[in-house]
């Protein structure tokens, strides 16, 4: 993308317009400004919706990247040689010490002019991952270092591969014990999910602004986003709950 050039907006964006006195339309769905305050809540809540399945979808996929990338690096960290600990070291301090809103604007803005240009959801979902990622590697590490010595020394007595000590022995007992870390990550990335909206993914947050920008009454829309938002965290915390209560702390049976 060159000097001059404009990205293209998600389509959902194109669907906003003022449609007759009164009534207006984001998502195709139209809004209500001529009635009560509890009538435009009631007519905007199925677009604050649209919104919030949009970031769940950030957070569910961005969370499972955090996860998968975090593991990665948490293993390589761990490693003796220091050509490959040191790098990793720092790639884990850069994604951690930078703003998370820095690293959007990069991705979003930069990699285009480099021929690299993906969906702005996509980009969020990335950018997301790779901010988390740097946390569960440390969460993972923690969890990793906290078994006890003897058994690495038992498992390599025994002439077994680092894959299977891994997937075997250690991960089984580390993730239990990590559980509620990791899902506090969780709740955090779903309240880091709105600056999303800088990239100009129509989430939640999005919608919202678009419809106080339009009505000139943003007290509604975002007290409701407010309380759909606690009510994200809320949910998720108690399924991470559930999940710690659920999984053995003596680890997890692998056969």
């Amino acid at each position: 993308m060159g000097i001059g050039q404009t990205r293209t907006l998600s389509p959902a964006l194109e669907t906003t317009g003022q449609i007759g006195e009164g009534r207006i339309m984001l998502f195709g769905i139209h809004w209500d400004t001529s009635g009560s305050t509890l009538t435009f809540a009631l007519s905007i809540l199925p677009i604050l919706l649209i919104g919030l399945k949009v970031t769940i979808e950030a957070t569910i996929f961005g969370f499972l990247l955090a996860l998968s990338v975090g593991l990665l690096l948490a293993i390589l960290r761990s490693s003796r040689l220091r050509v490959v600990s040191w790098p990793i070291w720092f790639v884990i301090e850069f994604l951690r010490d930078t703003p998370l809103l820095v690293q959007l604007f990069f991705l979003f803005y930069v990699l285009p002019m480099y021929g690299i240009s993906l969906p702005a959801l996509m980009i969020g979902i990335i950018g997301l991952g790779l901010q988390y990622s740097a946390y569960c590697a440390e969460v993972y590490r923690a969890g990793i270092e906290a078994i006890d010595h003897g058994q690495w020394e038992a498992a390599h007595a025994l002439d077994l591969s680092k894959l299977t000590i891994y997937v075997d022995i250690v991960l089984p007992q580390a993730i239990p014990r990590i559980i509620p870390a990791l899902g506090t990550y969780l709740v955090a990335m779903i309240k880091d999910a709105p600056l999303l909206s800088a990239i100009t993914v129509l989430d939640m947050m999005a919608a919202s602004t678009i419809i106080g920008d339009q009505t000139y009454n943003y007290i509604v829309p975002l007290t409701m986003v407010g309380g759909l938002f606690l009510v994200s965290t809320l949910v998720a915390s108690y399924l991470v709950n559930r999940l710690d209560r659920a999984l053995p702390k003596t680890g997890i049976p692998m056969k």
